[in-house]
């Protein structure tokens, strides 16, 4: 599996289900141009959206992509996904509305993608969501999560891999802060990652809270 990061929330997932079958690629929250970055090109088979904000920015891909906008269970090209609802805030969605977690399973690997989450999580939701392999979690909004939210979530589920999205990067628009003190919690000061990150079943199942960070695709 191969894990690629572009911007804000939006990652880019290259999996193959079976060996030596199809190549499926997953794009999460999926921006335009107009924020400032560049918006990953290719193919693309699946498409999630974890909140309504980004319907305008999924429009190219309708009738070309299978488009994922809602909680549910869905088994696509040998992938499973599944989207458990959250919301953006701390008040049932009442000041920012809905956001939907998702899940994705392939290659014997888990990913959980938070979406733009504003809560830490629920019983039933660390129940929904089940062992993480990957965790993907927005860091960066300054009306959104905080350090000590950021830290409980981490120790909610306990991932293999820790992957902070949704911060401060150069082009970006958007004023978000950066993500040096979430990753000097976790180990490290540095900020410059790679730009893909290529992980094995057998290696991410001996890790526990490994902070890797990715750099603009």
């Amino acid at each position: 599996m191969r894990l690629s990061w572009y911007g804000k929330n939006c990652i880019k997932i290259q999996t193959k289900a079976k060996r030596g079958g199809e190549e499926t690629t997953i794009l999460l929250d999926p921006f335009d141009k107009k924020v400032g970055l560049r918006p990953p090109q290719g193919k693309t088979d699946i498409v999630t959206l974890s909140n309504i904000n980004l319907l305008d920015s999924a429009k190219k891909f309708q009738g070309k992509s299978f488009i994922i906008d809602s909680a549910g269970e869905y088994s696509l090209r040998g992938v499973n996904i599944e989207g458990i609802e959250s919301f953006q805030d701390n008040k049932n969605g009442e000041l920012k509305g809905r956001n939907t977690i998702f899940t994705i399973e392939s290659e014997g690997i888990k990913v959980c993608h938070l979406g733009n989450i504003g809560h830490t999580l629920t019983e039933k939701e660390i129940e929904n969501i089940g062992d993480v392999d990957v965790l993907l979690i927005p860091v960066g909004n300054p009306d959104g999560l905080t350090l000590k939210q950021l830290k409980e979530i981490v120790g909610q589920l306990e991932p293999g891999i820790i992957i902070p999205i949704n911060y401060k990067v150069k082009g970006l628009k958007e004023k978000l802060n950066d993500c040096k003190e979430f990753c000097g919690e976790f180990g490290t000061k540095n900020n410059k990652g790679e730009s893909k990150l290529n992980i094995k079943e057998k290696d991410v199942k001996d890790m526990e809270n490994n902070l890797v960070v990715l750099a603009v695709s």
